[in-house]
């Protein structure tokens, strides 16, 4: 089915956005650092692929989930779109990360009252 694994990806891209959304982690926080940030993580990695395939450590393997469509030789459409996706999911998770982990330092620290007994 060609297709299929960038219709996976779009449909996991949907899902940390809803989950962003919900919780305001990225992109419903900061729009504009959130677009940087997803820009720059896919053009380092993309330029990481390029390196990769340009000593011949990557090569595009046949599958039939894949549209066929490539955007250089042994680069196919789908990677971008993964490699943004993996630098947003990235950005969701470290969100979320430092959102827990200054919850518990909070609830962790004593109450003014509590200090003050």
């Amino acid at each position: 089915m060609p297709g299929l694994y960038l219709a996976a990806i779009l449909v996991s891209a949907a899902g940390v956005l809803l989950l962003d959304r919900r919780w305001r982690l990225a992109a419903w926080r900061s729009p504009g650092r959130t677009a940087l940030a997803v820009g720059i993580g896919t053009a380092f990695f993309l330029a990481w692929d390029a390196v990769g395939i340009a000593t011949g450590v990557f090569v595009k393997g046949d599958s039939a989930l894949l549209l066929g469509i490539d955007l250089a030789p042994h680069l196919p459409l789908e990677e971008p779109v993964f490699l943004a996706f993996l630098s947003y999911l990235a950005l969701v998770v470290w969100s979320g990360g430092m959102r827990l982990m200054a919850r518990r330092t909070t609830d962790a620290a004593p109450s003014r009252s509590e200090a003050a007994r």
